[in-house]
């Protein structure tokens, strides 16, 4: 087995060992290259399961937050899924294996230029990469079967709640942008609301307005 190789099957075996076991998921994981999303002096960490600097004060997420949350969401094939907060790309591509269509979106338009350029030279064609202020969701192409925050909001924004399909699922990390976050899922019922706490987690704060890239 090849060095390379060998790094992979551990990567892929650190997430199981934090709780990612969905097989979907993880397949999902073994055919997007996380290399492909990183550049400079932190691509010879990138098989770690740390989360990485990258462009506009940003992160690409640790990698087996990335499977838990995809987990958690629990995308099936003909879902249109919103991700808020494209960051380096990573995340929407692992989502891109699992549903028909994926909207992701950042308030910094250097980040969705630079995350559409991986996508086009993987060929991935199901994925629309928008710069928006996200903590509104992309209410022309709503309602969504599944919506996932990359940033932390201190409750769930009414806007994107409001964007999910009756049955559909949304997931995200809640709590001061400073303490403890608690990773949430919010599926949405024929009466309201229903959540569950998952685990605690950190993640950048959910920001409004667009970034200066």
């Amino acid at each position: 087995m090849s060095a390379d190789a060998q790094t992979k099957m551990q990567f892929l075996f650190a997430l199981r060992s934090k709780g990612v076991t969905d097989s979907r998921v993880l397949t999902a994981v073994e055919k997007i290259d996380r290399a492909e999303f990183m550049q400079g002096i932190f691509a010879q960490r990138v098989y770690e399961d740390t989360p990485l600097p990258i462009s506009c004060g940003q992160t690409i997420s640790q990698p087996s937050i990335v499977g838990v949350m995809t987990q958690a969401l629990n995308v099936q094939p003909r879902d249109k899924v919103l991700e808020v907060g494209t960051g380096s790309g990573y995340q929407a591509a692992i989502l891109s294996q699992l549903a028909r269509r994926v909207y992701t979106v950042d308030r910094f338009k250097r980040l969705v230029t630079e995350a559409q350029a991986v996508f086009d030279r993987l060929n991935i064609t199901n994925i629309t990469a928008i710069a928006t202020d996200g903590s509104f969701g992309l209410p022309e192409q709503a309602p969504f079967d599944r919506i996932l925050l990359t940033a932390a909001a201190e409750d769930p924004p009414g806007p994107l709640l409001a964007q999910l399909r009756v049955g559909g699922v949304m997931v995200l990390p809640v709590g001061q942008s400073d303490a403890v976050q608690n990773l949430i899922r919010v599926t949405r019922t024929e009466t309201g609301y229903e959540y569950d706490e998952l685990r605690q987690v950190r993640f950048v704060p959910l920001l409004e307005g667009m970034g200066k890239d």
